[in-house]
């Protein structure tokens, strides 16, 4: 039936609408492992906050731990990856919502291109 057959245009559209979605995902998912990120930086500083300064702290690099210099240098560092995570935590969010605006929209144009197929096709 010719009727049914999708315009490029309107097959663009719907490839896009696709991509936006996809984009979204993966958006979404990488904000969810920056705040997981997040939460146990800010659980490191709680526990750390509990030591003392005699108390040995170890930190992790790659799959050895080694002991620190002390408990203020560990300190300085989880303090510095803290906030580049908030960082990248308030940039994925901003994408986020840029992408979802962007999805809403293509959704839109979708909807109104296959209205507008369907009353050709009758």
């Amino acid at each position: 039936m010719p009727g049914d057959e999708v315009s490029p245009q309107l097959q663009d559209q719907i490839n896009r609408l696709q991509q936006a979605r996809a984009q979204i995902q993966m958006i979404t998912q990488q904000r969810q492992q920056v705040e997981i990120q997040l939460r146990e930086t800010e659980e490191a500083l709680k526990e750390l906050e509990a030591a003392t300064e005699k108390t040995p702290i170890y930190k992790s690099i790659g799959a050895i731990l080694v002991k620190t210099k002390g408990k203020s240098e560990v300190k300085k560092e989880l303090a510095t990856a803290k906030e580049s995570l908030e960082l990248r935590k308030t940039t994925l969010e901003k994408q986020e919502g840029r992408s979802r605006e962007k999805l809403t929209e293509l959704q839109s144009k979708v909807e109104s291109s296959l209205k507008l197929a369907q009353g050709q096709g009758n």
